[in-house]
């Protein structure tokens, strides 16, 4: 198994961690999760092929749509 795979499957393992937290202790793990995905999706694209990319950013965009949805309206000024 690949290092990119490796870490991917050690990131869902903290996503999984992170979910079952009480939602008060979510905010910042969860922020570094959010950072560290695209990186991690870029490895993966880079060492396995774009195909593989796209799915991950999809898988991404499904798991935090909430905090990108806020993110986005908050840098148009909409909050």
């Amino acid at each position: 198994m690949s290092a990119p795979l490796i870490a991917a499957a050690l990131w869902v393992i903290a996503a999984s961690v992170v979910a079952s937290l009480p939602m008060r202790l979510q905010f910042v793990p969860g922020l570094v999760l959010l950072v560290a995905a695209p990186l991690l999706i870029v490895w993966i694209g880079a060492v396995h092929g774009w195909l593989w990319a796209v799915l991950g950013v999809g898988a991404f965009i499904s798991m935090f749509r909430r905090p990108l949805w806020y993110l986005a309206r908050k840098a148009m000024g909409r909050v």
